[in-house]
């Protein structure tokens, strides 16, 4: 709806609803697409909430925003007392059931249904075998291959490692489980003593539970000596496979003697999901380096790219304007709110309570992501030509070599990032992918309260393919 009410022909003039609430319960998101809006000549319109344009309404409104996000959080702090309550007696509160289970009524309270955990036979025969072939000795990998060759299917859905490992370390199937474990947003793992215990039928028995989560961390990555994985791996998280677009993970041999960059979905899933490609380690880094020197890194290539961002800039110079005056408004807003709760608790209208802390927190990281947004906004539109002289260009091209073969590799791997945001694997060609905005940033002269940082940048810094992409035995261009 926001898309369109963006687009130039409009495809509408009013958002209608039957509160303020049903567009948004969070002030700062409300207000910040309210304004987005406003901007394109859209009207907000509440049925309930009359208000008017002049300054008192405009407040009228915002406190009708404060307080809807004040009563959605009380709400959700009720109801998860209730979900709380109902775990201690032992009842499902009604998300999706673990595999192997599913989930029955057992009674009805007034207007409530009470449910419980019930084995689901066809699944927990699944659930038995992925114990049986683990100790067995079969590895989580295959496993997940076994199944996906026998069209074995997690409720509909292709078996990954991912999926094995969870069955294996799920204790509901040993008969306990655990409500309440993680924040609902954030998903961080909350104090033990905030958890809900309540047992469930046992698919798997304790003891071989418990001798397969023995089993489990005796074979943790992390107990895997240090020599043999000495480092972060330089082009993991942007190499991707060309096939099937799965990225292009790290896989040893030989105790880890041997290094390969393989595609983590025919590791993960088995050559059901992909047929896989793999290509030693060395050999790509130094190809992917190569030719971004050779073909990126030269005073008359970074020209031609440049300049060529300097065109674009300058025609959406009025856009990103409007767009920061926008984002600007939004945090005159939130750095209202800010000095409001600062001056609530120096009048003592409200304590220091985690309440409090909490909602100072919330908002001043509205704060910090607009001062962001306007920030990457303002970057953008601060490319001088000037910075495009030949001399300049020279010097950039010779430190950004220069980095590139650091010795520290974490820092190598960021200044990769600078340049490179996407690796494509095929098995004759390698194609480069990066963005203009990052060349452009290294030119730009350190901000004295962000020197070493790696900058955000937009995708895609190729705009002709004739001229910027240039066939090579193992690359392209």
């Amino acid at each position: 709806m926001m898309d369109d009410a963006a687009r130039a022909d409009r495809p509408f003039d009013v958002v209608l609803v039957h509160s303020f609430s049903r567009f948004f319960r969070d002030s700062f998101q409300f207000e910040l697409h309210r304004r987005s809006l406003e901007k394109n000549n859209v009207a907000l319109i509440s049925i309930t909430q009359a208000v008017t344009d002049d300054p008192g309404g405009q407040m009228f409104r915002q406190l009708c925003a404060m307080f809807d996000e004040y009563q959605s959080r009380e709400n959700a702090k009720h109801v998860l007392r209730a979900m709380k309550e109902n775990a201690r007696q032992g009842f499902w509160n009604g998300a999706k059931s673990p595999f192997g289970y599913k989930a029955v009524v057992v009674e009805t309270r007034a207007d409530a249904v009470k449910k419980q955990l019930a084995v689901e036979p066809a699944e927990a025969a699944i659930v038995r075998m992925v114990f049986d072939m683990y100790r067995a000795g079969k590895g989580v990998r295959v496993i997940a291959h076994e199944f996906n060759r026998q069209n074995i299917t997690h409720r509909g859905g292709k078996f990954t490692s991912t999926r094995v490992h969870e069955i294996l370390t799920r204790e509901a199937y040993a008969g306990r489980y655990y409500f309440n474990r993680h924040e609902w947003r954030t998903r961080k793992l909350k104090e033990r003593g905030e958890w809900i215990e309540f047992e469930t039928p046992v698919i798997i028995e304790p003891h071989v539970f418990q001798a397969v989560q023995g089993t489990l961390e005796s074979r943790r990555p992390t107990r895997v000596p240090p020599r043999v994985l000495n480092g972060p791996t330089l082009l993991t998280g942007i190499a991707k496979c060309a096939t099937c677009g799965g990225g292009m993970t790290l896989r040893t041999g030989k105790g880890g003697r041997y290094r390969y960059y393989a595609c983590h979905n025919a590791m993960n899933k088995g050559k059901s999901a992909c047929r896989g490609r793999s290509i030693p380690m060395t050999d790509l880094d130094n190809l992917v380096l190569g030719e971004v020197e050779q073909k990126i890194l030269a005073p008359e290539r970074l020209e031609v790219l440049l300049s060529a961002l300097i065109a674009r800039v300058k025609n959406r110079t009025h856009d990103d304007a409007a767009k920061a005056q926008q984002l600007r408004k939004a945090l005159a807003v939130t750095e209202g709110k800010i000095e409001r709760l600062y001056n609530a608790l120096a009048e003592g209208t409200v304590k220091d309570t985690d309440l409090f802390r909490k909602s100072l927190s919330r908002v001043e990281a509205e704060r910090d992501e607009a001062l962001r947004l306007i920030g990457s906004l303002e970057q953008q539109r601060s490319v001088p030509k000037q910075l495009l002289s030949r001399k300049n260009l020279a010097r950039f091209a010779i430190a950004a070599r220069e980095r590139l073969h650091t010795e520290d590799a974490r820092l190598r791997k960021g200044y990769v990032r600078q340049i490179v945001e996407r690796i494509e694997v095929d098995d004759h060609t390698i194609t480069v992918r990066g963005a203009k905005a990052a060349l452009a940033s290294g030119l730009l002269p350190p901000a004295e309260d962000g020197a070493g940082e790696v900058p955000r940048f937009v995708p895609e810094w190729w705009p002709l393919p004739d001229s910027n992409r240039h066939s090579l035995t193992r690359s392209r261009f």
